[in-house]
């Protein structure tokens, strides 16, 4: 570079600054074509004569100015925020503060699982006996061995959910396929194999509530229903999930005119041919079940996944140094972490607002993550939020909460009038702000300016 451009490329610079910056915090422009008048004269060093960039930086500095004023209550003092535009940081507060995400953390394990695991992965569940099934009958036990698969179920318990349609396995699949074999008759014992993973059921420095409140129901390599041995109005958990399991197939095949002689249990599968099998829907879609429905079964199951396949065991442990290293690997700022799950359930998890935006920047607005990710206004965990708000039917993004917690990341898409316009990818963490309110009102607040963007006059607006 010359020394005349290292002298006049800050002069500009400095210029663009100042007079966007009290371009923004004005009035909106007046128009040209609004004033009856002669055409105002444009000194010749005026940055309206590069309206693009004016009118962009009035919109960046506007942006901040209502970020700002969003975040000025004192009770949001322990809160981060950062927001992108193609990859341009516009707006950071306290980005690497080492805060308590909640359930915003499921977007580090579902990062971590569609990089390592693939979009087009799935679980398989399988039925094995010992031997072949001859006339009808199949001599001894049937084995229903579990591959981890998270949303295994039946119809009968995916209705009670809020938001329709559910994504899940559906079990009388299964049923279906031995039925199909010809087999009319077990006459040993129908037992589940969950040895897949370790028997850890719960984290231990999870709160004791989350198991009465049906956060979540028993881990295990093979869950049915969450791991819920009553649902509806009221969850229990299943005391032996694999057995549980075992019991919901025996349900089905006697519903299908199958005898099973022996009832339900539990074993590891001895060698012998499967009997019929059972593929998940691909990993893609396990994500954004996990994404859209905040779903801790499948965040903590994808954990011991990653653990298994990439971890030396299928323990939460070992899947969360999986998480660690691939976000490492990845590039994206995994120092700061604390992880306890991969739910966001505990509170001593921490991350920061850096690592959580360039996540979701990384996968992109059109990404898997970005696809799992909840409409405000339309569905999952965001169906009754945002209504009435400019964000609604345009934030797609993952919410969080704990006590004295919310999160939400994302991005804010443009109006479906515009739909060329700008993207911004976002993160947003509080703490102990007090109220649940007033984490919401923060939501909101920031939501509606990222909502306002691009809030500046056209380009065209601003030639001399």
């Amino acid at each position: 570079m010359t020394p005349v451009r290292r002298w006049w490329l800050p002069a500009v610079l400095g210029v663009l600054s100042l007079c966007s910056g009290a371009l923004a915090l004005s009035e909106p422009v007046v128009l040209a074509s609004a004033v009856p008048a002669a055409p105002p004269k444009v000194p010749v060093l005026s940055v309206r004569r590069v309206p693009v960039v004016l009118s962009g930086a009035i919109a960046d500095a506007r942006l901040r100015s209502r970020l700002d004023a969003a975040l000025a209550d004192p009770a949001y003092r322990r809160s981060c925020l950062s927001v992108d535009r193609d990859g341009r940081r516009l707006y950071d507060v306290r980005p690497d503060e080492r805060l308590i995400p909640a359930s915003n953390l499921k977007l580090l394990t579902g990062f971590a699982a569609l990089t390592r695991l693939g979009r087009e992965a799935r679980y398989t569940t399988e039925a094995r006996s010992t031997r072949p099934p001859s006339n009808g009958v199949l001599d001894g036990d049937l084995f229903l061995v579990g591959g981890g698969d998270p949303l295994l179920g039946t119809a009968d318990y995916a209705a009670t959910f809020r938001n329709q349609p559910q994504v899940f396995t559906p079990l009388e699949r299964l049923a279906d396929e031995i039925k199909a074999q010809g087999i009319t008759t077990v006459t040993g014992v129908v037992r589940g194999d969950e040895s897949r993973y370790d028997r850890q059921r719960y984290i231990p420095t999870w709160k004791p509530g989350y198991r009465a409140d049906g956060e979540i129901g028993p881990q295990s390599a093979l869950v049915v229903n969450d791991g819920f041995a009553a649902f509806g109005a009221r969850t229990q958990p299943a005391p032996a999930p694999a057995t549980h399991a075992a019991a919901v197939l025996v349900a089905l095949l006697q519903a299908r005119g199958v005898t099973v002689a022996g009832g339900a249990g539990e074993g590891r599968a001895e060698a012998g041919p499967t009997v019929a099998r059972l593929d998940s829907p691909p990993m893609r879609d396990v994500v954004a079940q996990m994404l859209r429905e905040s779903d801790n079964m499948t965040a903590e199951l994808l954990v011991k996944e990653l653990g298994h396949r990439f971890g030396g065991d299928g323990s939460t442990e070992a899947g969360l140094r999986v998480i660690r290293e691939t976000v490492a690997a990845a590039g994206l700022p995994a120092e700061p972490l604390a992880l306890f799950d991969g739910s966001g359930l505990d509170r001593g998890d921490r991350a920061t607002c850096r690592v959580l935006i360039e996540s979701v920047a990384r996968d992109g607005p059109t990404g898997a993550l970005a696809a799992g990710m909840p409409v405000a206004a339309q569905d999952g965990t965001l169906a009754r939020r945002f209504q009435n708000h400019p964000a609604a039917g345009r934030l797609r993004a993952k919410t969080g909460s704990l006590d004295n917690v919310a999160s939400l990341s994302g991005w804010m898409n443009p109006p479906a009038a515009t739909p060329d316009g700008p993207r911004l990818a976002f993160a947003l963490v509080a703490n102990d702000f007090g109220r649940d309110a007033v984490g919401r009102a923060l939501q909101e607040a920031v939501a509606a300016a990222l909502a306002a963007y691009p809030e500046a006059p056209k380009p065209e607006e601003l030639r001399p």
